[in-house]
């Protein structure tokens, strides 16, 4: 499971760096969006491989909202250093991360795209 408090620090770091509001909307919305990515069924991982737990963190932080601002960035961030915990990182130009949250967030990359494009991009 990823630690809340460690989220909103990191946020803060995003805002302080990038600008907006900071603070946490809804928190139970949160708490749901990092426990997505670790959820089990009959003992066994829902999401069993590190694309897809971080393709179902970055959906669920985009789709859940569950910051004031900034979103789409603290959801990137967050794939981005999943990924990395399981020694991978994302190859990929600031273009065409831009496009990929952008098409998440409006709707048009659902979880299976998500995992398309990180499979992709991953190293």
């Amino acid at each position: 499971m990823i630690n809340i408090l460690d989220v909103i620090h990191v946020h803060e770091v995003l805002i302080d760096k990038f600008g907006g509001t900071k603070g946490v909307r809804d928190f139970a919305l949160l708490e749901s969006a990092l426990s997505r990515p670790f959820q089990t069924f009959d003992q066994k991982d829902l999401y069993s491989s590190p694309i897809d737990k971080s393709a179902a963190l970055i959906e669920s932080i985009l789709i859940n909202h569950p910051f004031i601002d900034g979103n789409k960035r603290i959801g990137y961030v967050l794939m981005r250093l999943l990924i990395m915990d399981y020694g991978y990182n994302i190859s990929a130009s600031q273009d065409e991360k831009y496009d990929f949250v952008i098409k998440i967030a409006q709707g048009i990359y659902h979880f299976d795209n998500i995992v398309e494009w990180i499979s992709e991009k991953i190293k």
